[in-house]
């Protein structure tokens, strides 16, 4: 069998990405929503990148059942059955243990030598052809090896919000961009992120995974165990007409962990291809601001027709579906503004880590 037909792509999709708020909502999460203001969305710009690695039948979106609805109005050409839908949240791990059983019974005769590659579906890449090399470069690692493969991606600040891969050398790599992985770190202090970078030795956990379907199987059966048991007790309900109601009924027993806790910082044969393809996993509005168009006064914009006096280094976003909207700002700097058909956010940059605390106190209320 050709490679390529041999090749599945995972797109996690189930997020509700609330530090995003007010244009991220649980209603319709920033995957699915055109955050950039290029005309798709940013699930819909995962499924064209990973569309040019992985046949349209082999691409699978994991996703709440919530949102199984915009899944197909968002890429309308994926295949139903396709979109395999958590009863609720468990992490990234049962998320992935679901996509593996899903991937073997479709593969069949050939699913020992499959390879899958596991993307977010609401990450930014920029630099498209650079992702497509990095990306074969990693599906040839792990076809040749037993290791599982994450992308790394080039720091360019010490950013607390991210985790942090410590790479050694492969001897003997087939490219010198592929490494090992020594440590994983999630979410180091200032301090200690500022160390990484002048070490040369670390670069970001971009949570993009590479691996063969067999190597990853291996994996659960060593580090999660109890979780791997669960799913192969119904090994054969996936890809068929029970494995909706067998996956209300074990989901709710499976750990709520992620794959780099669960899987990828225990496993030993880990490695890293070091890359830089204009990455953000895009989890704040700080990190959009990087990638918005600028203005004189360093003004971030967005959906919308900015008139400025004395204001800078703001982002200020609209999702109006009508024209852009004019919004006009006086002596303000360093602020967000988000403004949406029914909120309104303004925060200052500096403290943005408080909007998700914002959400969570608001969604309480609605529940007194």
């Amino acid at each position: 069998m050709n490679a390529n037909q041999n090749t599945y792509a995972v797109i996690m999709a189930g997020g509700i990405g609330s530090r995003f708020w007010p244009m991220s909502k649980e209603s319709r999460p920033k995957q699915f929503i055109d955050i950039l203001d290029t005309g798709r969305s940013l699930i819909q710009m995962t499924f064209d990148r990973l569309s040019k690695l992985v046949p349209t039948k082999n691409i699978l979106v994991v996703t709440q059942e919530r949102y199984r609805g915009l899944v197909r109005e968002h890429l309308p050409h994926l295949p139903t059955e396709n979109t395999l839908c958590e009863p609720f949240m468990r992490n990234t791990a049962p998320c992935i243990a679901y996509a593996n059983h899903w991937i073997a019974n479709k593969a069949g005769d050939s699913a020992a030598e499959a390879a899958v590659i596991v993307a977010p579906s609401d990450h930014l890449i920029l630099k498209e052809d650079e992702f497509l090399e990095i990306a074969n470069i990693a599906l040839n690692h792990t076809r040749e090896t037993n290791c599982l493969v994450t992308l790394g991606v080039l720091p360019s600040r010490p950013d607390t919000g991210y985790g942090y891969i410590q790479f050694e050398d492969l001897p003997n790599a087939r490219d010198e961009r592929i490494r090992m992985v020594k440590t994983f770190t999630e979410k180091p202090q200032r301090e200690l992120a500022e160390q990484f970078l002048a070490s040369g030795e670390f670069y970001w956990n971009s949570g993009i995974f590479i691996w063969s379907l067999q190597n990853i199987t291996e994996a659960f059966e060593a580090h999660l165990p109890e979780m791997q048991a669960l799913f192969e007790e119904h090994k054969n309900d996936f890809a068929t007409e029970r494995e909706s109601a067998t996956i209300r009924e074990i989901y709710g027993d499976c750990e709520n962990i992620s794959i780099d806790y669960g899987v990828m910082e225990k496993a030993p044969n880990v490695a890293v291809v070091l890359s830089d393809f204009g990455w953000s996993d895009l989890g704040t509005w700080g990190s959009l601001y990087e990638k918005l168009p600028l203005d004189a006064d360093g003004n971030g914009i967005a959906g919308v027709t900015l008139e400025a006096i004395n204001s800078r280094g703001n982002i200020i976003v609209s999702d109006s579906v009508k024209a852009e909207k004019l919004i006009a700002i006086h002596g303000l700097d360093n602020f967000i503004v988000v403004d949406t058909e029914d909120a309104l956010l303004i925060c200052p940059k500096a403290q943005e880590q408080w909007i998700k605390q914002l959400v969570t106190k608001m969604k309480a209320g609605k529940q007194k």
